[in-house]
């Protein structure tokens, strides 16, 4: 790294009031790899594709490029902010840029919230594949009992939240190493199942893209109804991607770097996944084979039969290896989040989270926290797995949220004319800009933003309440579940902390005029509302 981009991103983070503490060591592969590993293709697909195909029929798979395209518009939106404030936490810091503090506070609760559900609901996949890969990781009995896979993927899950608790309080340098060898093995496994897949296709794909499976047919909504049920197992998988610019305090010239970053995970996970889909579908011996619906079949039973099980199982530990490093990097950017919002006195016992270790320059309280807390929540899954699938969801459905408060108050600031910023005069580089596309995209972003989110939370019974016993707070989770953490952290804020918010002495730049206040810089986006 030069000595000039070095300089280029602590001047940057100045700007926002902050010195620089953190570990400036990620590189162009690692920064895509944290928003790969987030995505995780071979863990999303593989863990929901029973649920999409089972909604959805074959025809399904047109719900990947359809997530797509509404996600790359948001992408796009992140991509340009990135590319103008590298910053922890970049979700929480870009909205107090182009919104008010009470915007920005609600989208970091909102993200910290659903993250450490997401890092307890993506542990649960260890137990979808570590007992194919040996019967020996079924530690819970032998499968067959009332609680036994419950309760064995709990013991599984909370393994593998002590391992990315302990990589991430070691630093940054170790979770990239071993994150981003995770991400070189997953990309070359889906290469190898695409292939192993297209070679074992036993029907075309026009016949794949046009099955629906005889979904929807008895229901007033047709096949419509039944297909955006469908695509919620494509809209669980393809987020995340801005994971690359959580990390852009700890990333090499953060402003080229990240958006990049972005762009290339979103892009490259939208490939390899949609290609493993169809090629699967189109390989599996039966596309009415009762097992493509079951949660211990899916994408895992049409891998073993197309492969045999000496190299079926040798993908399945490829597909461990993507699992394992997609929860590393969920607990990594859950991290940052809390850490961005602590130093500026915005949370709890905020001078201890905030607090970064002077040899390993990471965070370790937050690392802990989050690590405890996930564990906490994963113990719902013992007895209770139908509240905890609500619960799952309720967590997807606040990302989007968490999402909708960037792309909003960035729409409206483009509307009000303070948006895009004019180029930056003390740089003679050229970063990443919508230019005149940025409004149309802008646009695009939030009204994908805001469907998939209703879609997502809508109250239907085969999502939140499938099974006995039915209760109406299961069947409207999402609204109750969401509403309770909004209002609570809301009140919370705006009675008690939002006083007291400010960077905290110890995190503040040594600039005249960076001071304690948490908006500083803010002039050159002028808030669009008040505190």
């Amino acid at each position: 790294m030069s000595l000039h981009t070095e300089q280029d991103g602590d001047r940057h983070l100045a700007e926002f009031g902050y010195r620089q503490e953190l570990d400036r060591s990620i590189g162009r592969f690692a920064s895509f790899a944290a928003g790969v590993s987030y995505i995780s293709i071979l863990t999303g697909t593989f863990q929901l594709f029973y649920v999409g195909f089972a909604a959805g029929g074959p025809a399904y798979v047109w719900s990947w490029p359809v997530v797509f395209v509404g996600q790359l518009m948001v992408a796009l939106c992140f991509a340009e902010l990135a590319a103008r404030y590298p910053v922890a936490g970049s979700l929480y810091n870009w909205t107090k840029r182009l919104g008010s503090a009470t915007t920005s506070w609600m989208a970091g609760w909102m993200m910290i919230t659903a993250s450490i559900v997401t890092l307890s609901a993506t542990v649960l996949a260890y137990q979808v594949t570590l007992p194919q890969l040996w019967s020996g990781f079924q530690l819970v009995g032998d499968g067959t009992g009332t609680d036994d896979v419950s309760v064995n993927a709990v013991v599984l899950g909370s393994g593998l939240i002590l391992f990315t608790t302990l990589v991430n309080a070691y630093g940054v340098r170790l979770m990239a190493r071993i994150n981003s060898t995770g991400v070189f093995v997953e990309l070359v496994a889906a290469v190898l199942i695409i292939v192993l897949l297209a070679v074992s296709a036993s029907r075309g794909p026009l016949e794949v893209l046009t099955d629906t499976g005889g979904r929807g047919s008895g229901d007033g909504s047709g096949y419509l109804g039944a297909f955006l049920v469908a695509a919620l197992a494509s809209g669980y998988v393809m987020y995340g991607f801005d994971t690359a610019s959580s990390l852009g305090e700890e990333t090499r010239d953060p402003r080229a770097t990240a958006p990049r970053a972005i762009l290339r995970a979103v892009t490259a996970s939208f490939v390899l996944g949609g290609l493993i889909l169809l090629f699967g579908l189109m390989a599996v011996e039966s596309l009415a084979d009762p097992e493509l619906t079951a949660s211990t079949g899916g994408l895992q039973y049409v891998l073993l039969q197309a492969s045999g099980n000496g190299l079926g199982r040798a993908f399945l530990l490829c597909i461990v290896v993507a699992i394992t490093v997609c929860c590393l990097a969920v607990h990594t950017a859950t991290v940052r989040m809390v850490f961005a919002m602590a130093r500026d006195n915005n949370l709890p016992f905020a001078a201890r989270l905030a607090r970064v270790d002077p040899r390993r320059k990471t965070p370790v309280a937050p690392v802990v926290v989050v690590g405890v807390l996930s564990i906490a929540v994963l113990a719902v899954n013992v007895r209770q797995p139908q509240i905890f699938t609500v619960v799952t969801s309720i967590a997807v459905v606040m990302i989007y949220l968490a999402y909708l408060l960037v792309t909003v108050p960035m729409l409206v600031a483009r509307l009000r004319g303070r948006w895009p910023l004019p180029p930056d005069p003390s740089s003679s580089r050229r970063h990443f800009s919508l230019g005149r596309w940025g409004l149309p995209v802008n646009v695009l972003a939030v009204l994908w933003g805001a469907g998939m989110a209703l879609n997502l939370a809508w109250p239907r019974a085969a999502v939140y309440n499938a099974t006995e016993p039915f209760h109406w707070y299961l069947r409207w989770g999402a609204f109750v579940f969401i509403g309770t953490i909004a209002v609570v952290g809301l009140g919370w804020y705006l009675l008690r902390q939002r006083h007291r918010s400010g960077v905290l002495p110890e995190h503040a730049a040594a600039l005249a005029g960076a001071g304690d206040d948490p908006d500083a810089g803010r002039a050159e986006v002028p808030a669009g509302g008040a505190r």
